[in-house]
């Protein structure tokens, strides 16, 4: 696993526009129905990573006006609640996330923005301005790197312990770290849960 210092990966460098996947109308990445949009480049490496090979910032295919107009008219649909950022690394790729999470907020309001990255809060905003400006339009980050010895498959939209579900704009407005208020995990792990089974 890498860990960056302040500033050192830079979007604009790394960035190659493409992205690994768009999946529409999907029920497992964040509350609702959500539509997700899996970018491609990561230099975290995470242990245990469930898509490596979104690593690859030419990983998949380009970006395109076409693609983004096709998520824009699912966006649109009444039952959808939101999009969601994953990869890859959205704030490695600030230049093909963020002009689409600005034309959401601008055409579609009632909308929110879910963004999952390996940074955590604290990093984010030690960083530079092109992704303080995409953690501004968001409504809730999934922060932290994978952690494989906390794994623990029973967690709320994580997958690992040290990761949180954080409310950006309450956030943002005091200060300090407010988690979603919608978290509902569970008392216990799945070996927790195993063990008092065989018991």
């Amino acid at each position: 696993m890498n860990h960056p210092k302040p500033n050192e990966w830079q979007s604009a460098a790394l960035s190659q526009g493409y992205i690994a996947d768009y999946k529409p109308f999907n029920f497992v990445d964040g509350e609702g129905v959500r539509n997700s949009l899996y970018v491609s480049g990561c230099l975290f490496h995470c242990e245990g990573c469930y898509n490596e090979a979104t690593w690859n910032f030419r990983f998949g295919t380009p970006y395109t006006k076409v693609l983004e107009d096709q998520i824009m008219l699912d966006m649109a649909q009444p039952y959808v609640q939101g999009l969601t950022l994953l990869g890859g690394e959205p704030f490695l790729n600030i230049d093909t996330v963020l002009p689409l999470v600005k034309r959401i907020k601008a055409e579609l309001p009632d909308k929110d923005i879910w963004s999952w990255t390996g940074y955590t809060w604290e990093e984010l905003l030690l960083e530079g301005e092109d992704k303080l400006a995409l953690l501004s339009e968001l409504d809730i980050l999934v922060d932290g790197r994978f952690e494989q010895t906390k794994k623990n498959l029973l967690l709320q939209f994580r997958g690992s312990s040290n990761q949180r579900i954080i409310d950006v704009q309450k956030s943002l407005k005091t200060g300090c770290v407010q988690i979603w208020e919608n978290l509902n995990d569970p008392d216990q792990s799945v070996e927790q849960l195993h063990k008092e089974k065989m018991i």
